[in-house]
């Protein structure tokens, strides 16, 4: 299994994150496009040029997918059971189209599940950086782990 189980976690464990991934134009544009978000920072270069950043910005939410998603080969992949919950969502720089986005984790806390035997709840926190390592997304996440069979 390429994720880490239950036992594999300990608090304060940090785990870099070595794939990064460069965002597109299409990549924003896509996503605004499949979530209906029609906010014209993600879409109109002309809006856009008028705004403090001077150029259209990456949607938020695709950051926030994008960065959950880089953690997965090292973290989750085939031992989370589910997702319960993201918190502290925090956007301190805005993604460009072209910026390169890189993942690392933080085991902050952990504690066996209440209801399932099988299984402990693990809580994350992740941090997006740009290329040049600039902070661009942090957020929390709580998620429910397989423990080793």
């Amino acid at each position: 299994m390429a994720g880490k189980y239950f036992e594999q976690l300990d608090i304060g464990m940090n785990i870099a994150h070595p794939i990064g991934r460069t965002i597109t134009e299409m990549d924003n544009v896509l996503f605004c496009a499949l979530t209906m978000n029609t906010q014209p920072l993600h879409l109109d270069e002309h809006f856009a040029s008028q705004t403090e950043f001077r150029q259209r910005i990456v949607n938020g939410l695709f950051t926030l997918g994008l960065a959950t998603g880089l953690t997965v080969a090292d973290l989750t992949q085939g031992t989370l059971i589910a997702n319960l919950g993201y918190d502290a969502v925090k956007h301190p720089q805005p993604v460009h189209h072209g910026d390169t986005l890189y993942a690392e984790t933080v085991v902050l806390d952990k504690r066996e599940s209440a209801s399932r035997s099988n299984a402990g709840i693990v809580r994350f926190k992740h941090v997006g950086r740009n290329q040049d390592g600039i902070i661009v997304i942090e957020f929390e996440r709580t998620a429910l782990m397989l423990k080793r069979p």
